[in-house]
């Protein structure tokens, strides 16, 4: 590795002196959306200023190490140890400068959705929606269900949530970076509470992980949505409101429908139905960018077929398996009480050392 590589580092210190002097004025903060979005870089670029000044601090230690041991060689003894400092801090910032994921410090748009498996697959989306809720309140986030449909037995045939962090998320801790491998067919094996005859069934639920956008991000123009009004309904189907409070959007251009209904005015089904919509088509627009970018895009299953699943809750052996990265552990009773950080770090450890070997 050569000084060349850390040439974007030297930017990067730049970039947050500049940040930080502008952050100082008072004035900055009239304009709040501009304010968040200049700390939410700070915060990006910290770890990495960080890393570059412990690697600086480490060549010089080995530069002035080797100087003192031209004139008195029991200097020499210290440099071993100094190179092995210099090249641990390297690697590291080599680490901290892989390319991020650009949404990476956004909230989320959850959605759950059940599969095969009829009334057993809504109550594992129900029971799979309660896994992420305390999962998120262990992280101190914060979640708002934007609309729901409820299933006869329990749990719900589909539901979105929104889950936001409380302030500026650390780099790395935002609900976006801590969820984004979510998405995909979870498959769930057990008793269902309806099974008399103590058999263990198959069915599935999807998830589908959406970073949460602003209205700055998605340039949504609304003669380009068709609205539909219609009464909202209930488990079974019936009409539970006498007024046409439920909504439905299409985007004509790209296709995409989004409804709401959980809301009992018809405005705020509607501002629920768009911030889905905004969330959607901002996905959509990076998937087209990214495929266009890479034939070796990954994506997230839009499927809920029990063959094509990226994890398997087997309640019998109490055994969570990620088959992504060959993730087992049987802690399932854990991770469906929200204790998902050992998973999420197998899948985001997988990750970072893809994209560290296609650096190399």
């Amino acid at each position: 590795m050569t000084n060349d590589r850390f040439a974007s580092a030297h930017e990067m210190v730049r970039e947050y002196a500049e940040l930080e002097a502008k952050m100082a004025d008072p004035s900055i903060h009239e304009d709040q959306a501009n304010a968040r979005k200049l700390g939410r870089r700070y915060a990006q670029l910290g770890p990495v200023v960080a890393g570059f000044k412990a690697w600086k601090s480490a060549e010089d230690d080995l530069a002035a190490a080797k100087e003192l041991a031209a004139v008195d060689s029991d200097f020499a003894s210290e440099i071993p140890a100094l190179e092995a400092t210099c090249v641990a801090s390297a690697e590291k910032l080599e680490e901290l400068l892989l390319p991020r994921d650009p949404n990476d410090d956004r909230d989320v748009i959850l959605e759950v959705k059940a599969g095969a498996g009829g009334d057993e697959s809504a109550i594992f989306a129900g029971d799979l929606l309660r896994m992420y809720m305390r999962y998120a309140e262990k992280h101190n986030w914060k979640v708002e269900i934007i609309d729901a449909t409820e299933s006869e037995m329990g749990g719900y045939k589909d539901i979105s949530v929104a889950v936001k962090s409380k302030g500026t998320a650390a780099p790395g801790e935002s609900p976006y970076a801590r969820l984004k491998f979510e998405g995909g067919v979870h498959r769930v094996q057990r008793v269902p509470e309806t099974e008399s005859a103590g058999r263990i069934h198959t069915s599935a639920a999807g998830v589908l992980i959406l970073p949460e956008a602003e209205e700055v991000d998605v340039e949504l123009n609304m003669n380009d949505v068709r609205v539909d009004v219609y009464r909202s309904s209930g488990p079974g189907g019936q009409s539970v409101n006498t007024t046409d409070s439920a909504v439905r959007l299409t985007h004509v251009p790209t296709g995409i429908v989004v409804s709401c209904q959980n809301e009992k005015s018809q405005l705020q089904n509607k501002e629920s139905a768009l911030r889905i919509l905004r969330a959607r088509l901002l996905a959509d627009a990076q998937e087209k960018a990214e495929a266009a970018a890479s034939a070796e895009r990954k994506s997230q299953v839009r499927t809920v077929d029990r063959s094509e699943r990226i994890r398997t809750y087997n309640y019998p052996e109490n055994r969570i398996s990620d088959h992504r990265v060959n993730y087992k552990a049987n802690n399932l009773d854990s991770v469906m009480n929200g204790e998902l950080d050992d998973m999420i770090q197998a899948l985001l450890d997988a990750d970072k050392a893809a994209r560290l070997a296609n650096t190399n």
